[in-house]
């Protein structure tokens, strides 16, 4: 091999690696997908009072991962068209024993009562990939009629 030759490949090793600079390399695990809860849910909420009727109306929850969660914590937004509650409101949920279907989900947070006040509610059931079935319970205002209530809150994921 003559100098000329060595010359004119001794800068080509150089050139690859400055070519390969800024790319990315090949990911080791898939990119991750979308949690089975993200999206919108819609059901049937029954509420509970003491000494007054079972009352129903329909409702939607919207669920949003929490970046950095392992897709196991969501930011809810829950409308509720429930003749008693109506509300719209952001909460916190929780998914465990991990993020798949299914799983034991606990929801929980304030809502700015029709009352007048800052009531809150707490769920905890069961997440299924097409369904939720949770209690529901909270705090309300302080009124004739008490300030508790009890309930269950079913949801299909459209």
């Amino acid at each position: 091999m003559s100098q000329r030759t060595v010359r004119l490949l001794g800068p080509l090793p150089l050139l690859l690696v400055l070519a390969a600079c800024g790319r990315e390399g090949t990911p080791t695990q898939p990119s991750p997908t979308r949690s089975f809860l993200e999206g919108s849910w819609t059901g049937n909420l029954v509420i509970v009072r003491e000494g007054l009727p079972t009352t129903s109306g329909a409702v939607s929850w919207t669920f949003e991962s929490v970046s950095g969660t392992n897709q196991q914590t969501f930011r809810v937004t829950i409308q509720s068209q429930h003749p008693w509650l109506p509300i719209t409101t952001t909460v916190t949920s929780a998914i465990t024993p991990s993020n798949q279907p299914p799983a034991r989900i606990s929801t929980q947070g304030n809502y700015p009562s029709p009352r007048g006040c800052t009531g809150s509610l707490l769920s905890v059931g069961n997440a299924e990939a097409r369904s939720i079935d949770a209690d529901f319970s909270g705090v309300d205002c302080l009124a004739p009629e008490g300030s508790s209530f009890t309930g269950r809150v079913t949801l299909t994921k459209n």
